[in-house]
């Protein structure tokens, strides 16, 4: 007889608030009904708990007999949406040494199974369906303790527990198989479980009940959802769930909408009356200020009594005011056509602080009764509106004038006020003002015995000008010798001169007040009489013609002022000069056009170069403190102004994520943020940082903006802009053929023009390639990664960057020059840029494919060249050789690359031509662009090397399932198999005639 092996065991309780059981066997009150085979095998068994309650165990102990294979199945198992299952086994093992006479065969582990399904399945007891086992094992379970008698109660006391997991589960259900091969051994219970995150309120926001994700390390997003009366602050919200049921990385978060505060932090609650909160935040809501009140909850803002305001500019909490009273004491200064009003402040501000004052200036009639608007003209010091002064200037009005003025008390509330502002007036009688100085005349004709003179109204008039007065004297003479002539207009035709003669000139203007001053002294000269003869000689011509013609001109004879050698005759003169001066030699300034306006992606017109004046980059490693270069060029950013949203990617000292950049006062904008890793050295930090130093030195559009680092707190981190569209070599494969020939053109203009920018300003990039090109949605390409000078410090294993001369440079895109004798120039980014124009062309292809670097330089050396990507223009390709000239010096500049790129850019006709291997004059490299279509065996390889793997089951399922069926493709075909993008059809159709050509020559390689 078998062993009797059942016993009672303690059980001890655990609330598993993260768990859901889908079956557990300790709570089962009828029989289980599992199937076992053989029969000899698993034996069910009832028994009791230490609660006398009825349970059903399975036992077997066929130890004495050989070859046992002994299978236990479950009923079938509801997964209820769980990807992954937990199987907690309750059990006890004799142990085997413990059996007299045991056999060798005797064991103390059983085996797990489970068999997933989506219905019930319809179990026979032939040997099939056991031995050929369709089952997925979970593992073998060893006991922790087994017993070796029974106690003198008989209970066994060893009970083992384990735990096993599984998945991931699709279909509907599963079942669970136990085998034993020869253990003596019981199934006390057997609970099936699986883990969840329970419902939540974190951060304002639901996170509902979550299950776990399908692996034990899986990360299972949840969104949450913010609490009533709350708003998202960041966004998206949400917690992700691992496998142990925990939550875990919050992201984003709500807060309390305006008119409503936290309660524990799990609840909005409305302000009470009598309080208010105007802001969406973790606030509380505070007592309403003086002379305002809320009369319901949830108040945002207190409404201002009567009779009180709150001004435009005034914060919700600012207190209610009212307007202020009107300025006392006025006083009055009349000096001429001028006056000075004071006056003392308001007795009664308001409660405000901004008290300032209007001047509201009348011009009246001499009986008063009726007043308008002052003139345009008049002067106010220091000005008429907005005084925060109790005095003001008035000056420019008319002479022997009656005025009136008010002067009105205004506070940031008056406008809220239904009631005009408070204000004082004063009337003033304006006394006698001359006129101010003439300030120039000019000569407008000249004979032998007269000129004409005419010369502008004073600056300051002060009335109505009734006419001037001339003086000239001879200037070998005193003014005493002076005549005097009258003008009604602001001319005069002086006569009666001495030819030849040079005379000393002044004007003055009159109004009722009298007489202004004599403007300054300028000589004006007569002709003499060979000067009037020639003058008239060169007028005959004319004369005759114009009498000829039956008409008589009048000609001008404008004669050239001599201006007096007194100094003050100069002035004004030197005033020009100097300026004069000055525009002219403004172009030895450093000068640059505003580039923000640049249209994408061609980048902005050349800015001038070669200027004296030209910024040069500063090395932020020549500073004997590097924190003082990121300090001087890099921008210090609050860390509460940056929000991380997710991560993006990976850098050398860290990871970099995309978020948003705040600015007190600014708009808010997607920024890129570099992190440096938490246990870093202080070289890492100032490595790190360089990068920063460098950047901040640059300012271009086709160039990656630096927004700012964080340095002050932790992690540290550099912030720039942030580009949507991410590397350009990525971008490009992302896109095959999508793009004209045009706008691959204007995306390496832009790089281009960045690079001419760095080479003005003796900066060498020294790791230029499509991966360190940057573009944002416009498809404005911006150069990035200034970080390849600490590259060449030490060796990596990296093979970008591993070169067999030992150091790190990235050797597909350098220059021979650079790899040979590290001589990094802006010749050797010319060449490098060469590369990164055939890395556009291709769309993204790795230069010299999986050639190694020490093939690639032995090729070079060689005079070996990259042939043209499918569909390069000749003049593209033409240019990238001009780039991989061996002689540096022969390289072309920058500004040549660009200025070649504009005139390709105006004559779009430059680039019909398509470029072959034998149109070069260089020797290319041999030609990958189209793949050697012998090598292959299946459409699915020729697709994978063509790089349109996404058609493969497009052509299998149309009926193109071998190259031959390939070779016999149309346009018209792709149409209809779903190929619309007219670059996919192109490279498609030209690999097809290859196809064709290659089985042409040779009708047996491809099968």
């Amino acid at each position: 007889m078998p062993l009797d092996l059942f016993a009672i065991f303690c059980v001890i309780t655990t609330i598993y608030a993260l768990e859901e059981t889908v079956m557990d066997t300790r709570t089962a009150t009828a029989e289980l009904g599992w199937i076992a085979y053989p029969a000899s095998g698993w034996e069910e068994v009832s028994g009791y708990d230490e609660n006398l309650n009825t349970i059903r165990t399975y036992q077997v102990c066929n130890v004495f007999e050989p070859s046992q294979n002994n299978w236990l199945l479950t009923t079938f198992i509801d997964r209820r949406g769980a990807q992954r299952v937990y199987v907690e086994m309750r059990f006890t093992v004799r142990d085997c040494s413990s059996i007299p006479s045991v056999p060798g065969s005797c064991k103390e582990t059983f085996n797990l199974y489970y068999y997933e399904t989506d219905s019930v399945i319809a179990t026979t007891k032939g040997t099939a369906f056991w031995m050929e086992a369709p089952y997925l094992k979970v593992d073998t379970i060893a006991a922790d303790e087994s017993f070796s008698q029974v106690d003198f109660g008989g209970r066994l006391m060893k009970v083992n527990t384990e735990v096993r997991s599984f998945g991931p589960l699709s279909r509907n259900g599963f079942y669970l198989a136990f085998q034993d091969y020869g253990a003596c051994m019981s199934l006390l219970s057997i609970r099936v479980f699986h883990k969840k995150c329970p419902s939540v309120v974190q951060n304002f926001a639901i996170f509902p009940e979550t299950m776990t994700g399908a692996e034990s390390t899986s990360l299972v997003i949840a969104r949450g959802t913010c609490i009533a009366n709350s708003e998202e602050v960041d966004v998206p919200i949400k917690l992700y769930c691992n496998g142990d049921g925990e939550w875990m990385v919050p992201i984003g978060s709500c807060t309390c909408k305006a008119g409503f505060e936290s309660d524990n932090g799990n609840m909005c609650r409305a302000c009470p009356q009598g309080t208010f909160k105007s802001t969406q935040g973790p606030a509380l809501c505070l007592q309403c200020p003086p002379n305002s009140r809320s009369t319901v909850e949830a108040a945002t803002l207190c409404t201002c009594r009567n009779g009180y305001y709150r001004g435009d500019m005034d914060p919700p909490e600012a207190s209610c005011t009212s307007v202020p009273s009107g300025p006392r004491n006025v006083i009055s200064i009349v000096n001429e056509t001028s006056v000075i009003l004071e006056w003392h402040p308001p007795r009664e501000t308001g409660a405000r602080d901004d008290v300032t004052y209007n001047i509201v200036c009348r011009k009246c009639h001499a009986d008063w009764p009726s007043c308008s608007s002052c003139d345009d003209n008049v002067e106010y010091v220091p000005r008429q509106q907005g005084l925060t002064e109790t005095t003001v200037f008035i000056s420019n009005l008319w002479a022997h004038t009656p005025y009136a003025f008010e002067i009105h008390a205004i506070n940031g509330v008056t406008n809220k006020s239904p009631y005009p502002a408070q204000h004082v007036s004063i009337n003033i009688t304006t006394n006698q003002a001359a006129p101010s100085m003439v300030p120039i005349m000019h000569q407008v004709g000249s004979t032998m015995k007269s000129f004409t003179l005419s010369w502008p109204q004073p600056e300051q008039p002060n009335g109505i000008i009734l006419d001037y007065e001339l003086r000239y004297y001879e200037k070998d003479h005193t003014v005493l010798n002076s005549t005097k002539m009258r003008s009604q207009t602001n001319t005069a035709h002086v006569e009666g001169l001495r030819p030849g003669i040079m005379y000393v000139v002044q004007v003055r203007a009159r109004t009722v007040a009298g007489f202004g001053k004599y403007s300054n002294e300028q000589c004006f000269q007569t002709l003499t009489d060979a000067e009037y003869k020639s003058e008239l000689r060169e007028q005959l011509p004319l004369i005759a013609g114009s009498a000829a013609a039956g008409v008589v001109f009048l000609v001008s004879l404008v004669a050239i002022s001599v201006v007096c050698s007194r100094k003050r005759a100069y002035m004004k003169e030197t005033i020009y000069s100097d300026k004069l001066q000055h525009y002219s030699t403004g172009r030895e300034l450093t000068m640059r056009p505003d580039m923000s306006n640049c249209p994408s992606p061609m980048g902005c017109p050349n800015h001038f170069s070669g200027s004296p004046g030209m910024k040069i980059y500063i090395d932020p490693f020549t500073y004997e403190d590097p924190n003082e270069a990121v300090r001087e060029f890099a921008k210090e950013i609050d860390v509460s102004c940056v929000k991380i949203e997710e991560v993006i990617g990976a850098g050398e000292f860290g990871e970099v994520y995309k978020g948003r950049l705040k600015p007190t006062g600014k708009r808010e904008l997607y920024v890129a943020i570099k992190t440096l890793k938490a246990g870093y050295v202080e070289k890492q930090r100032r490595d790190f940082l360089s990068e920063a130093s460098i950047m901040g030195q640059f300012d271009h559009p086709n160039i990656i903006r630096l927004e700012g680092v964080v340095t002050k707190s932790r992690p540290v981190m550099i912030i720039t802009e942030f580009m949507e569209n991410g590397a350009l070599d990525s971008f490009l494969r992302q896109n095959d053929g999508q793009f004209t020939v045009i706008q691959l053109v204007g995306m390496m203009r832009g790089i281009a023009a960045g690079m001419m920018y760095l080479a003005e300003m003796n900066y060498v990039h020294r790791d230029l390639a499509a991966r360190n090109i940057l573009v944002n949605s416009n498809l404005v390409c911006k150069v990035s990664d200034f970080g390849l000078s600490r590259y060449l410090q030490d060796d990596t294993s990296d093979p970008t960057y591993t070169s067999s001369l030992g150091g790190k440079i990235p050797v597909r895109w350098t220059a021979p020059e650079a790899i040979a004798y590290r001589k990094f120039t802006s010749a050797s980014d010319v060449w490098s840029y060469g590369i990164v124009m055939w890395e556009v062309m291709s769309f993204g292809e790795r230069p010299y494919w999986d050639m190694s670097n020490q093939d690639v330089i032995n090729a070079i050396e060689q005079d070996y060249r990259l042939p043209p990507p499918m569909d390069c223009p000749t003049a593209l390709h033409q240019l990238m050789l001009d780039c991989w000239q061996k002689d540096r010096n022969t390289r072309p500049k920058f500004n040549d690359i660009v200025n070649t790129l504009d005139k390709m850019i105006r004559n779009p006709t430059s680039l019909k031509a398509v470029a072959s291997i034998t149109a070069v004059p260089s020797q290319p490299l041999l030609d990958h662009s189209i793949p050697d279509f012998t090598t292959f065996t299946s459409v699915e390889d020729w697709l994978g090397a063509i790089k349109m793997s996404q058609y493969r089951d497009t052509f299998l399922g149309s009926g193109f399932t071998s190259l031959p069926l390939v070779a016999q493709i149309t346009s018209e075909d792709l149409l209809r198999i779903g190929v619309t993008l007219a670059g996919h059809q192109k490279k498609i159709l030209s690999s097809v005639q290859s196809v064709r050509d290659q089985m042409a020559q040779s009708p047996t390689s491809i099968a």
